[in-house]
């Protein structure tokens, strides 16, 4: 699927047609059926609308789409693609989707704004690395935190961090590790630009403008392919267990008005991390197949499938954690107005229920 950004992407219709036949899904779901009409929990849905970002933490969307799970749920699916989160966040605003995956910090904004909807489900965990360039990773080899004023000596200048925008999951990865982990802080010690997305990342570390980013997969693989001298400093899953990244998001029409629908989608999501964990090949080739071959070929794809970085989840209290670090990083970036709790940003009970 390689649609613009926000239009209408193909319509998944198909049925269960297993019911017809009286046997039983492939994960054993529970029949919701009714949901089409009266609809499971009075909510009379009869469709799902999901709204998703075309990147590799979102790899149950690809998996569920392009393995037909979705056809194991009793009410329609349909999808959009957007380029960002803040625009998932605008279109929340009006209600038009169901389901959004997306970043957990655009997640925090939706909820922040009062549009009602939590957290069911995590995508991934442990994302992000930080990459620098081969000389500082020397520097940093001996002399640790301190390699950033040594750097500052030899070059004359401040390292240069470049990443996504100021607030979003990089960033705030980015400026905790900086200030919790190495004690050095942004703007002073070392500098942190704002490149747009993972596209402006990769050419800017291709054309070495940079020489460090925080960023997750495929990026760190492409520049791996590509010979660019950028290595792995840190990884997440070292400092920082369990940070959270891409989430499911569920409005509350589905969460709490039809839990039925809402739990057999869950169970899709966890049955396609899954899939993703046992056929690396084939879920490669999904993620492929819906962000497009040219933007990611399906070697690429796979060979990242290796990475630390790729671990996939459903569980969301793998992430609850780290969601609280992000939380109050996410108030002093002025993208939510207060830190929110665990109870405001997650229904832990639908995952649980399973």
């Amino acid at each position: 699927m390689t649609n613009s950004p926000g239009t209408e992407s193909n319509r998944l219709t198909r049925r269960r047609f297993v019911q017809a036949t009286g046997a039983a899904s492939a994960v054993g779901l529970t029949s919701v059926a009714g949901c089409t009409g009266s609809g499971g929990g009075g909510g009379g849905l009869d469709e799902i609308r999901v709204a998703y970002m075309p990147i590799y933490p979102d790899m149950q969307y690809f998996v569920m789409q392009e393995e037909e799970y979705f056809s194991e749920l009793d009410v329609e699916v349909s999808s959009e693609v957007f380029s960002d989160g803040p625009s998932i966040v605008q279109a929340s605003a009006k209600g038009d989707f169901d389901v959004m995956m997306f970043g957990i910090v655009p997640a925090m904004i939706v909820i922040d704004k009062g549009i009602p909807a939590k957290i069911t489900a995590a995508n991934i965990q442990n994302a992000m690395q930080i990459l620098a360039h081969d000389d500082f990773a020397a520097l940093w080899e001996e002399h640790g935190a301190d390699a950033f004023a040594e750097f500052e000596a030899q070059k004359g200048r401040k390292f240069t961090f470049g990443t996504f925008p100021p607030g979003s999951v990089p960033d705030i990865l980015l400026r905790y590790w900086l200030t919790e982990e190495v004690g050095v802080e942004p703007g002073t010690d070392v500098e942190v630009t704002p490149l747009g997305g993972a596209g402006p990342v990769r050419q800017s570390l291709l054309a070495e403008k940079v020489d460090g980013t925080s960023i997750m997969e495929p990026v760190p693989t492409v520049i791996e392919e590509r010979g660019a001298p950028f290595q792995s400093i840190a990884w997440a899953g070292d400092f920082m267990p369990g940070q959270p990244a891409a989430v499911t998001l569920m409005h509350d029409r589905l969460r709490s008005d039809n839990p039925e629908v809402a739990r057999a989608f869950v169970e899709q999501h966890q049955r396609a991390t899954d899939f993703t964990k046992s056929n690396k090949d084939a879920a490669a080739a999904d993620a492929s197949a819906v962000i497009g071959k040219s933007s990611l070929p399906v070697e690429t794809a796979r060979k990242a499938m290796d990475s630390p970085a790729s671990d996939f989840v459903t569980d969301p209290h793998a992430i609850t954690d780290g969601a609280k670090i992000f939380s109050e990083y996410a108030v002093a970036a002025d993208k939510v107005s207060e830190p929110l709790s665990n109870d405001a940003l997650f229904d832990l009970d639908i995952y649980d229920g399973l």
